[in-house]
């Protein structure tokens, strides 16, 4: 599939495979759980799963590719089976778990560290799969994580600049446009205040990157940017999905029609 959205929405089902999920504290980390909630994602009107093996909340333990093959492999077997007719997007910054997933039904690459990787690059362009590429910060291995609630005054424009950074390494590797999704990566080494100051900038974001906003991939679900901005910043994780719709819908009235997301709208 290629990434020319609709006026109707698109949503991505996340599928987390992990024990550590910050927002459902690994709920979904058995098969049988997984799958029924695969099922549910897809029967509320998920149109892409998203299944991703490691989590990426701060202070969480590195995942081996080993490790993460092992946690997606019966998952993504049962759901090749089960429903055969969802894409499906692994969420991996390993190449060689990139490739496994490629070869056993993975249809779309979602690297949360941007495709930096040149393994990743290199694979992702030799399948000529779709992908999803987010700006984030890191340190070899590690994401860099600041102080959250950092009273800083921040702009969004250091974010943007990563961003286009990202952009150019998929379009000077030869990838074609409407095979890439942005995401502008909420909450992956920045504050609350530069997260607050990229949301603002979202209705000019696709002018400032010349990229259409049908082609971002807009991941805030169930994030504590929602909570700080809705003035609950201790309301728990599962109890967002509220703010994420009403995110959703702000997004779309500025062009927007891809999205992340833990649960689905109700109506």
């Amino acid at each position: 599939m290629a990434w020319n959205a609709g006026p109707a929405p698109l949503y991505l089902g996340i599928l987390n495979l992990t024990p550590d999920s910050f927002s459902d504290g690994g709920r979904f980390f058995s098969l049988e759980n997984a799958l029924a909630q695969a099922t549910h994602l897809v029967n509320a009107g998920a149109g892409i799963l998203d299944l991703g093996a490691e989590s990426t909340r701060p202070g969480s333990a590195y995942v081996s590719p080993e490790e993460e093959w092992r946690r997606i492999a019966p998952v993504l077997a049962r759901l090749r089976a089960e429903l055969p007719g969802i894409p499906l997007s692994l969420d991996t910054r390993h190449a060689s778990t990139a490739r496994l997933a490629l070869d056993h039904g993975v249809s779309i690459l979602n690297d949360v560290a941007g495709l930096r990787d040149p393994a990743m690059l290199a694979l992702a362009a030799e399948k000529g799969c779709d992908v999803i590429a987010m700006r984030s910060r890191m340190e070899g291995e590690t994401f860099l994580m600041p102080p959250y609630d950092d009273p800083s005054p921040r702009t969004a424009d250091k974010a943007i600049e990563e961003l286009a950074q990202v952009r150019d390494r998929l379009l000077q590797a030869g990838f074609s446009r409407d095979r890439i999704l942005l995401d502008p990566g909420f909450g992956f080494g920045t504050t609350y205040l530069e997260d607050l100051a990229l949301w603002e900038c979202l209705p000019t974001l696709p002018e400032r990157l010349a990229w259409p906003a049908g082609r971002f991939c807009i991941a805030v679900s169930r994030k504590r940017f929602l909570s700080r901005m809705a003035g609950v910043p201790q309301l728990p994780p599962d109890q967002r999905d509220g703010l994420t719709d009403e995110a959703h819908r702000s997004a779309m009235a500025w062009g927007y029609r891809i999205f992340r997301t833990h649960a689905l709208p109700s109506s």
